[in-house]
């Protein structure tokens, strides 16, 4: 078990303040059309409603909750506020205390099924134009009351690959995703942007000045709901202070021929500050 070390920071007023948001979805991984690909590449993101089935995400809600209540595990990231009480914790509080976990898939078949999906393999085939690898797997959560913000970020901040690596992130809704309990927030078509500078603030973030607060667009999903979303696409979720408990597998592949880089200099020498006369 770890502790979030970013936790204690809250950020400024307004940085998740929605203008517009996507409330529908194609029915499946399977009824994307020719034009939704297009949609993709020009807004960055795919929303994708009955995605996987319920059987599905009852197994894949149970999986987590396994893993939280083993005593044996260290790839469990604790929210801050909770500190070094999760061990004396019970089993129900341990439930809501946790933010991330980190792998996952080699712990439970259910997670590993559920980030091999033939069907959406195939539609990240048809965005990347090459068959999909995946490159990491998580489990992101929102404990009620409590869970932080993720500050605005671009996911190819923290990979080791170059830049223009088609990698898509795919993040599958365990739980009712709303705004109020902290859905993914995007700013479409920022992936055109190209890389952003991060730095460690509130996390490896995009600086709050940098986000364009006029064109944020919340996604929240029902509990099967994916949304697939290109690396470069600015994103981030609120903290939440609802009731309601919010929990997410994220998987992110890249395309089978990509190449990872052979250090992180590479990759801060992009989205890091150094050397670039910029502030935050």
């Amino acid at each position: 078990m770890s502790l979030d070390e970013y936790g204690a920071k809250s950020p400024p007023a307004g940085l998740y303040d929605f203008r517009h948001q996507v409330r529908t979805g194609i029915a499946g991984f399977g009824a994307a059309s020719d034009a939704d690909i297009e949609a993709f590449q020009a807004l960055g993101f795919l929303a994708i409603h009955k995605a996987i089935d319920p059987a599905a995400i009852r197994a894949g809600r149970a999986a987590l909750r396994d893993l939280i209540l083993r005593r044996d595990l260290d790839n469990i990231m604790v929210e801050s506020v909770v500190g070094e009480r999760f061990d004396r914790l019970t089993d129900e509080e341990r439930l809501d205390s946790v933010r991330k976990l980190m792998p996952i898939i080699d712990y439970d078949d259910r997670l590993r099924a559920l980030a091999a999906l033939p069907e959406l393999s195939a539609l990240l085939e048809r965005l990347m134009g090459e068959p999909p690898a995946l490159s990491q797997n998580m489990a992101m959560l929102k404990p009620p009351r409590i869970g932080r913000e993720k500050p605005w970020h671009q996911d190819m901040a923290y990979f080791d690959y170059p830049a223009d690596t088609a990698i898509i992130g795919a993040w599958i809704a365990l739980d009712e995703a709303l705004p109020e309990n902290g859905c993914m927030m995007v700013i479409p078509g920022s992936h055109h942007e190209g890389p952003m500078p991060h730095w460690t603030r509130r996390d490896w973030q995009i600086c709050d000045s940098d986000v364009q607060v006029g064109k944020i667009t919340a996604v929240p999903l029902p509990p099967g709901g994916c949304l697939l979303f290109h690396c470069l696409l600015h994103h981030g979720t609120p903290p939440t202070r609802s009731q309601r408990r919010r929990w997410a597998l994220q998987f992110h592949y890249r395309p089978r021929s990509a190449k990872a880089q052979p250090d992180s200099d590479l990759r801060l020498s992009v989205f890091g500050t150094e050397g670039k006369d910029v502030t935050c």
